[in-house]
């Protein structure tokens, strides 16, 4: 008798779901939890969330995950909740608390205190963090409780506002806005420093990536209570992560040269970074930038240097065909 179980059969998607991954779930879990239930051939996600973290986690799927790493190298928004007066190990709320002190801070201290972490700022990643020294992550080093010595690295804070505090408790929020790779335990912890009580991060939530945020975010509790239908609704297109790009509109047989990765002339200045169409939705013989709701056939990512428009990105004919019709 033959036990096996029966081979599920995938599909190839094409497309972005914005997902709000829940706390407790490595971010690889929760992409291996979507890809299963759309039964999708080819899945990535844009940016790690720690287990602790809870918020936006863009699932980049098929011909999208060419554009993954716009996304990745996106700015990034969080609300943090940081618990003043304890400093733990590895500087959030699971590890075992170092210290102690009181919280002596007004008002006025907090606001002064905050505002000083706007703009360029160096930081020291932490121990628990993903980055590698001479090839292995540093939490491995962590875990076998050895510390290694790290270089400070440069981040920008853009934004760093106070959403509440709690004095009762001891705790404070903060909406921050961020350059990719800012350590915001190590944020955290730095504030905490400075108001002289020391803090942790007691939770996290991202709320922005890019231009992408969390209001259209699906919980996986939500995708599984939905039928196929729905799920696939729920999908947007690969260009959504490219969305604050200029857009460039191409004409039939322009199109076709740019998806071989043939060099274009146009008469349009240098841009470092556009999204290309091609001639569904676009009237006219020459290359046009077009406005910022485009419906067009999207054929990939370029630049335009010296009058030339030259590709990054190319999507296949395939996956053309196949955003078209869907």
């Amino acid at each position: 008798m033959n036990s096996a179980k029966p081979r599920i059969q995938r599909r190839a998607l094409h497309g972005v779901l914005l997902l709000d991954k829940p706390i407790g779930l490595s971010s690889n879990d929760a992409l291996q939890k979507v890809k299963w239930l759309y039964r999708a051939e080819k899945a990535g996600h844009t940016g790690t969330l720690d287990p602790l973290a809870t918020g936006l986690l863009p699932i980049c799927f098929g011909a999208a995950t060419k554009f993954s790493q716009v996304s990745l190298d996106a700015d990034k928004g969080y609300l943090a909740t940081l618990r003043l007066g304890q400093t733990t190990v590895g500087g959030d709320r699971e590890g075992e608390i170092l210290a102690e002190r009181p919280v002596n801070v007004t008002g006025e201290q907090l606001l002064h205190a905050v505002a000083s972490f706007l703009g360029p700022i160096d930081q020291i990643p932490p121990m628990q963090s993903a980055l590698k020294k001479d090839g292995r992550a540093l939490y491995e080093y962590a875990r076998a409780g050895i510390e290694v010595e790290r270089a400070a690295r440069r981040v920008t804070i853009h934004r760093l506002d106070i959403v509440s505090w709690q004095p009762d408790e001891l705790l404070l929020t903060l909406d921050v806005r961020c350059t990719k790779g800012t350590y915001v335990r190590t944020l955290a912890q730095d504030l905490g420093e400075l108001l002289g009580c020391g803090a942790h991060l007691a939770a996290l939530r991202r709320t922005h990536s890019g231009g992408l945020g969390l209001a259209q975010a699906v919980t996986l509790t939500q995708l599984a209570e939905e039928d196929a239908d729905a799920r696939d609704a729920r999908l947007q297109r690969p260009d959504t992560l490219l969305a604050d790009w200029p857009a460039l509109s191409l004409p039939d047989t322009e199109a076709a040269r740019f998806l071989t990765g043939l060099r274009r002339r146009v008469a349009l200045p240098d841009t470092p970074a556009v999204r290309v169409y091609g001639p569904q939705g676009a009237e006219g013989p020459l290359p046009r930038f077009l406005g910022p709701d485009c419906s067009a056939a999207f054929l990939g990512s370029g630049h335009i240097l010296a009058g030339e428009l030259i590709a990054d990105r190319l999507l296949s004919p395939v996956e053309v065909q196949a955003l078209l019709v869907s």
